[in-house]
């Protein structure tokens, strides 16, 4: 029987988890991506823990045993051998590192794989990842790449080195049309992405992380208090794109993209019927502060736009629409939130001229 407490090295080296907590435990919130194979189901966790406090730890075993049966037992047994046998780089977890670790680890042990635990489980390595997410924040060189709304900063990002996307860790592009097919991760998983993200950095290497200029929130997703307040006060480098550029590229993003996304499970006709709801609910969404008479001119366009796409496939309608939102809406609202900041700007330009002014610098 083994166990181990070497967290940095789970998350460094993205160490294959085992997660036998109960389901809804695991949706909450786990770590490395873990694999949930649960010693019980939601039902039965409820049930013994109940139990538990009505009658305490052996009266709760009892109860788990019958729940469990031998059938059940085996059938969980087989999904942990085949997960030991695919990753036996891995370790296990439940929430303290307790009873459900021991209890799995002696089932696996039985049929002859001997598996280790996590010390402290669950619970030990998230406490882990907060405090290491502060100290990222508060030691690890960062600069922000600002610039307005579809300027193509994640592009950007993308043809850097070191850098933490965090629009992509929250799963959403950060505007008010920036929602994806899959749902957002919870708070926790994404504090614990954040956190590891950060934390390999800081083993890497000693240079500059860039992150993209964001605000409080991503999505339904809130940055830490301590890197949104460093955020405030971090050099930024500003990436400056033409307007028509700027169209191109949320055509691709809000539309290509968007629509290849939803036909991977529907039909053309079901995909287009999706997308194009999904960008009436997010204009919708904008409304109060588009004031009514652009909010009726943007209805409009966006219904031009999509009788175009349905009648003549083609996505040009889109334009008109989408100079409307960047020029009367997402421009205005930049200049005024940059009329709020004091930040220094250390570099403006377009993308080959910040590649070589951070390659230049050695950033």
């Amino acid at each position: 029987m083994s166990s181990s407490a070497d967290y940095l090295s789970i998350i460094l080296n993205d160490i294959p988890l085992m997660d036998v907590r109960a389901p809804i435990e695991h949706i909450k919130g786990s770590i490395n991506s873990a694999t949930n194979l649960p010693l019980m189901t939601d039902s039965e966790r409820e049930q013994v823990g109940t139990c538990y406090k009505q009658q305490g730890q052996d009266k709760a075993i009892e109860l788990g045993r019958a729940l469990v049966t031998e059938q059940k037992q085996q059938q969980r047994t087989e999904q942990w051998i085949e997960f030991c046998n695919n990753f036996p780089e891995g370790y296990l977890f439940c929430f303290r590192g307790g009873l459900r670790s021991r209890i799995t680890q002696q089932w696996i042990q039985e049929s002859g794989v001997n598996y280790p635990y996590i010390e402290g489980g669950y619970k030990a390595m998230r406490r882990f990842l907060i405090d290491e997410l502060e100290l990222s924040v508060a030691t690890l060189p960062m600069m922000l790449i600002s610039g307005r709304t579809g300027c193509g900063k994640t592009r950007l990002l993308k043809q850097l080195p070191n850098t933490v996307d965090l629009e992509e860790l929250a799963n959403h592009k950060g505007s008010s049309f920036g929602a994806t097919i899959k749902p957002q991760p919870s708070l926790i998983n994404f504090e614990n992405a954040l956190s590891s993200a950060f934390l390999k950095h800081r083993h890497q290497h000693k240079r500059t992380v860039f992150l993209e200029d964001e605000g409080r929130l991503i999505g339904s997703l809130t940055l830490p208090l301590s890197l949104k307040t460093k955020m405030t006060t971090l050099p930024h480098i500003e990436l400056t794109t033409d307007i028509e550029q700027r169209i191109d590229f949320a055509i691709e993003d809000y539309v290509d993209a968007l629509l290849a996304s939803f036909q991977l499970t529907m039909s053309e006709q079901q995909a287009i019927e999706a997308l194009t709801q999904r960008h009436r609910l997010s204009l919708t969404k904008i409304r109060k502060r588009l004031g009514t008479e652009r909010y009726v001119e943007a209805q409009a366009l966006l219904e031009n736009a999509i009788s175009q796409q349905v009648n003549q496939n083609t996505t040009t309608g889109y334009r008109d629409f989408i100079h409307l939102l960047l020029t009367q809406y997402y421009d205005p609202m930049y200049d005024y939130q940059l009329s709020k900041k004091t930040r220094h700007c250390v570099f403006k330009g377009n993308h080959a001229q910040i590649i070589d002014y951070i390659n230049h610098h050695n950033l």
